[in-house]
C-alpha cells in the first residue's frame, strides 16, 4: 500500500478501512512552557519533530481555562507535569452564579488561541487538536473535588448555574479555536467515574453539558474523548458523537479489544504511562503494542497511552512506539 498522509491514515482508521500502518501518538505536559503561548507552541512542535506522531494533541495546563476566572496554581514538580492549585474560585454555593462569561479573545484563553495559530503556521499537514476540559472537570478545579461534590448534592441548582456559564464560555472558546485550523478537540472527561458519581448524577450534571460542547466541536473532523481514571462510565461516553475514544485501558475495564466492540470509532490506547512508558523498556513497549494490535486485529486502532506521557519517560521508550508501528 502506498504511504498515506497523516490525515488519510486517521480518516481510514476511524472508518475501519485498510491503512499503510497503525497510527500512533503520545502527548505530554510542558510545565513552565505551558504558561506562555509562544513557549507552549515551541515545546509542542519540538515534541512532534522528535517523534513524528500522527497528530498533535495540544496540552496546556488544566488551569488555562480557569485563570481568567481567578484560579491560581503553581508548578511544584512531578512526573506527569501537572500543576498544583493554590487558589480556588468557588467557596460558597452562591459563587457559582457569580462566574462571568469569558471572552475567548482575551486573557489566558486568548493566549491559547494564539498558541494554536503558531502551531498551525509551523505544523505543515500534521493534524492538531486542542485540549478542552469538560464543564464538570472545570468545575472540579474551580471548587476542589470535595467541595464540588458537596455543592452538587446539597445545592444542585447553584452548580447547574455555574455549569451553564462554564459551558457557554467553553463553546465560545471552541468557536474561536476552529478558525486556527484545528482538526478538532481532545475532550477531557474527568468526573464520569463511578468512584466519584453515580450514573444518574453524571447524566444530570455531566452528559447534557458534554453534548453541547461536542455539538460545538462537530465542525471538526477529528474529535477525541478522553475518559479519565479507573471505573470510568465507558458506555455512557462511548455513545458520544466523536471519532476516537481514549481511556486507561491497561489499568481498568474494558480492555482495548472489548472497547472496540462497544464503540464505533477508533480506540486509542495500548500503553500504560507508569509501567510501560516510565519504567518499562523498548522491548516491553514493542510487546505491548503487538498485543494491542492483536486485540483489535489492527483495526480502528490508534496506539497511545491511557493518559499523558510522563515528562521524564526514557527517550528510547518513546522512540520504540514509533518503530513498533512501522511495517
Amino acid at each position: 500500500m502506498a504511504q498515506m498522509t497523516k490525515r488519510e491514515r486517521l480518516l481510514a482508521t476511524f472508518a475501519g478501512q485498510p491503512v499503510d500502518r497503525i497510527a500512533a501518538a503520545l502527548w505530554r505536559h510542558f510545565p513552565g512552557d505551558d504558561q506562555r503561548a509562544a513557549d507552549l507552541a515551541a515545546a509542542t512542535l519540538t515534541w512532534q519533530a522528535q517523534y513524528d506522531w500522527d497528530f498533535i494533541k495540544v496540552s496546556p495546563a488544566s488551569s488555562f481555562c480557569l485563570v481568567d476566572w481567578g484560579a491560581e496554581d503553581r508548578w511544584v514538580g512531578g512526573d506527569e507535569g501537572n500543576r498544583e492549585y493554590t487558589h480556588r474560585v468557588i467557596r460558597q454555593p452562591e459563587d457559582w452564579a457569580r462566574l462571568p462569561l469569558l471572552d475567548p479573545g482575551a486573557g489566558r484563553l486568548g493566549d491559547q488561541v494564539r498558541c494554536l495559530e503558531l502551531i498551525h503556521e509551523a505544523a505543515g499537514d500534521c493534524p492538531f487538536i486542542q485540549t478542552v476540559f469538560s464543564p464538570l472537570a472545570q468545575a472540579k478545579n474551580l471548587a476542589g473535588g470535595e467541595r464540588l461534590l458537596a455543592h452538587l448534592r446539597q445545592t444542585p441548582e447553584a452548580v447547574h448555574a455555574g455549569l451553564e456559564i462554564i459551558t457557554r464560555s467553553t463553546i465560545r472558546f471552541i468557536r474561536a479555536c476552529l478558525p486556527t485550523g484545528i482538526a478538532g478537540i481532545y475532550y477531557a472527561v474527568q468526573m464520569a467515574n463511578f468512584t466519584l458519581l453515580s450514573g444518574q448524577e453524571y447524566r444530570e450534571f455531566g452528559e447534557p453539558y458534554d453534548r453541547r460542547i461536542l455539538a460545538a466541536a462537530a465542525e471538526g473532523w477529528f474529535n477525541m474523548v478522553h475518559l479519565h481514571g479507573i471505573a470510568g462510565m465507558f458506555d455512557l461516553v462511548a455513545a458520544y458523537p466523536v471519532q476516537a475514544l481514549n481511556w486507561h485501558d491497561r489499568e481498568s475495564r474494558p480492555s482495548l479489544g472489548d472497547g472496540l466492540r462497544r464503540f464505533p470509532g477508533a480506540v486509542s490506547g495500548g500503553l500504560e504511562h507508569w509501567t510501560d512508558l516510565l519504567r518499562g523498556t523498548p522491548d516491553q513497549i514493542h510487546a505491548q503494542v503487538a498485543e494491542a494490535i492483536a486485540q483489535t486485529n489492527g483495526q480502528r486502532l490508534i496506539v497511545s497511552c491511557g493518559c499523558v506521557a510522563p515528562v521524564n519517560a526514557p527517550f528510547s521508550n518513546l522512540r520504540a512506539i514509533r518503530t513498533a508501528v512501522e511495517p
